[in-house]
């Protein structure tokens, strides 16, 4: 039997890749660095082992999965954040020779995966994204053409942390350095107005080619501002998937990509944002649509002919427990009901962090994403966008 190796697995997206997996014939082993968490507690992996964290114990988690790959039998290894797939991109000289996964090289990854470069390839190639200046190239004291209110936004982070909004130039200089400590190198960007669709494109792209995609519409958010998005539906719009593969094929790029773009209500222009490297928590929605990543990108590390999917969509995911935060947000809660029970028993309505069968990772994993919801250190690290 084939081993896959899932990083990450204590997270939410793990759960549907465990069950793909699994009901397909492979033995899924879970890395997780907690066992208060969705992934640790499904049903459908054959094996979990706790690990150091690949975001905060990077050498750790190194030492340990290069033992590991010694002493016991592992094919195949997919990342499910952006911490373990900058690990396999970074050691893929490496790794390579002992594993087989389908991450680009570590210069071409950075292209995508760094905000800042993405936004340099969009601009010198006339691909639709906000206008962005790269805070390192700024002289203190210099005020160039730029529209406020804009965003500090970190080169490498996620989830909306070391965002910061600003006003003018001045503000940017008195609150930058905190946030440069933190999180590194940031770039500037107009702030694109409430009122746009949010979206993302996931793509498997082999030679070039695209092989399989699907199309999100992100419906709500929690937190509203600068938080995951808890209701989706999956949707066709063939030209954000032509977009998006422009961009993959400029930089290189081979394997998954999950992109996230912003409508501008301004002008109707849909906007990329950011490229993730890995498995979003949303993923669910493309597989009950059709399009079974899981399977295709084992396929597609293991040098198979991959399966080009029929893409089903107009189906809706829910994040129950994080869209139940925003409910609980609304000034009024009755209002907020009405439009947060549609679709709740339809058959074209799926849960995300959780289903009957596997029913362990909602009640873990709900109780330990609503903790840290509501952790203000948590928070803290997010309110720039409300600022």
């Amino acid at each position: 039997m084939i081993n896959v190796g899932i990083l990450d697995g204590q997270s939410v997206q793990a759960l549907i890749f465990a069950k793909q997996l699994t009901q397909a014939g492979y033995s899924v082993i879970l890395f997780c660095d907690s066992k208060l968490s969705y992934g640790y507690h499904t049903r459908y992996a054959h094996k979990k082992v706790i690990c150091p964290s690949t975001q905060k114990e990077t050498l750790q988690f190194h030492t340990f999965f290069l033992d590991y790959l010694e002493k016991q039998n592992l094919d195949v290894v997919i990342p499910m954040n952006d911490y373990s797939a900058k690990y396999l991109s970074e050691n893929k000289q490496l790794l390579q020779g002992k594993i087989k996964f389908v991450i680009p090289e570590f210069s071409i990854f950075m292209k995508g995966y760094d905000k800042n470069q993405l936004m340099k390839v969009c601009a010198e190639n006339n691909l639709p994204h906000p206008k962005t200046i790269d805070i390192s190239t700024l002289e203190k004291g210099s005020e160039p053409d730029f529209n406020f209110p804009a965003l500090i936004k970190p080169n490498e982070t996620t989830g909306a942390r070391g965002f910061r909004k600003v006003e003018s130039f001045n503000e940017l200089w008195q609150v930058y350095k905190p946030i440069y400590n933190e999180f590194g190198d940031c770039h500037l960007q107009e702030l694109i107005p409430n009122g746009g669709m949010q979206y993302k494109v996931q793509l498997l792209i082999r030679d070039k080619k695209v092989i399989n995609s699907s199309v999100i519409e992100k419906y709500r958010y929690y937190p509203v501002k600068g938080g995951s998005s808890c209701f989706n539906h999956t949707i066709v719009n063939d030209e954000l998937v032509k977009i998006c593969t422009e961009v993959l094929r400029i930089i290189g790029w081979e394997g998954f990509a999950d992109f996230d773009l912003i409508e501008d209500p301004r002008n109707g222009v849909i906007k990329i944002m950011e490229i993730n490297p890995r498995a979003p928590a949303c993923i669910k929605a493309s597989v009950v649509s059709g399009v079974d990543f899981p399977n295709a990108i084992v396929d597609l590390s293991m040098n198979k002919p991959v399966k080009a999917y029929a893409y089903k969509p107009d189906k809706y995911l829910r994040y129950f427990s994080m869209d139940l935060l925003w409910l609980l947000s609304q000034k009024s809660i009755w209002n907020g009901l009405k439009e947060w029970k549609k679709l709740l028993f339809s058959n074209r309505h799926f849960l995300q962090d959780g289903e009957l069968l596997d029913p362990m990772p909602f009640i873990v994993g709900a109780c330990s994403g609503i903790v840290k919801q509501i952790n203000p250190e948590f928070r803290a690290k997010k309110k720039g966008m409300n600022q």
